[in-house]
């Protein structure tokens, strides 16, 4: 890319910047402008100590941040001033799960017994929060015996949302199956999709179950769908260009995917910008293109100046 092409995304990045100033911390949050959705929510703790809902909007922005430390100690506060909010409880369980995968092994258990604590009670405050059912499950099914995990358990979660959310529950399924080697797993993916009405995010765990299974073929043609499916509340471009970037495959299916996605006005709370702009640097990079990627690592720190993959990344081309 010229150094001309690459001047005309900074007014694009900046009109955004000005256009975030006045929205509300969820916006920002879903857009993914972490720095501007800081200072709103300090701004906000600042005036009112006991705001359980910015200590909470916090973390979920410590979370995309990959900051583990700073998203657990705001969720807990968030827990702390409304101890029966279910969804505070499950994001308190969702930090503490990510602490535990970059701690060192002692620790990791103590906090693995807390996000299974933490979801447990979730689940408890309220029997219809589905998300932290599927938590839940998720839990049961990964962790070892010795931490709680416990398939059967995983399955009673799956059997107490399928009146509610019968595709959530075949993705429950799913994983249960291919958790076990079952055959039945992919069509239980597959069921997932038809009793969502042909939601994106089914469609896209079928592609990462055949890339689990090296199914790569199969798993283009599922992103595919995904593309043509219901973005409700999903972010096709993004996981797929993710999945495409993690197999080498589709690179300029996956740069013009997030390019899209970027120029679209919605977004996805699991995909924000800032995480778009990194992951086409990275593509960028793959792709030999050193200078579009470096673009992109700057206009990823324009949103998100915390960010350390970005950080890391540019400093290693300006080596």
């Amino acid at each position: 890319m010229s150094r001309f092409r690459s001047l005309l995304l900074l007014p694009v990045v900046f009109m955004a910047l000005a256009q975030a100033v006045d929205a509300p911390p969820e916006q920002l949050l879903r857009a993914g402008r972490a720095d501007e959705a800081r200072r709103v929510l300090n701004a906000a703790v600042n005036r009112n100590p006991d705001d359980a809902q910015a200590y909470n909007l916090l973390a979920r922005m410590y979370f995309q941040l990959e900051l583990w430390d700073s998203s657990l100690k705001m969720a807990e506060k968030a827990a702390n001033l409304q101890q029966n909010n279910s969804d505070y409880h499950l994001w308190l369980g969702r930090a503490a799960g990510r602490k535990a995968e970059a701690s060192n092994p002692f620790t990791a258990w103590g906090l693995a017994r807390r996000v299974h604590a933490e979801f447990e009670r979730a689940v408890a405050l309220n029997g219809d929060n589905l998300s932290a059912r599927s938590d839940l499950a998720e839990y049961y099914l990964e962790a070892p015996a010795f931490l709680g995990g416990d398939k059967k358990r995983a399955r009673d979660q799956g059997d107490a949302v399928r009146d509610k959310d019968p595709a959530l529950a075949s993705y429950i399924f799913a994983k249960i199956a291919e958790k076990q080697g079952s055959s039945s797993a992919e069509e239980q993916y597959k069921q997932a999709i038809r009793q969502s009405g042909n939601q994106s995010r089914y469609w896209i765990e079928l592609a990462h179950f055949y890339r689990r299974a090296g199914r790569l073929t199969e798993m283009d043609a599922a992103v595919a769908q995904a593309m043509a499916g219901i973005h409700q509340d999903s972010a096709p471009e993004y996981e797929g260009a993710y999945l495409f970037l993690r197999t080498n495959r589709n690179l300029n299916n996956a740069v013009q995917m997030l390019r899209r996605y970027l120029s679209n006005t919605t977004a996805s709370e699991d995909a924000p910008a800032f995480r778009a702009h990194y992951l086409l640097g990275e593509l960028l990079l793959k792709q030999g293109d050193k200078k579009g990627a470096a673009e992109q690592y700057r206009a990823c720190l324009l949103l998100a100046s915390e960010f350390r993959p970005a950080q890391d990344a540019l400093a290693r081309l300006s080596r």
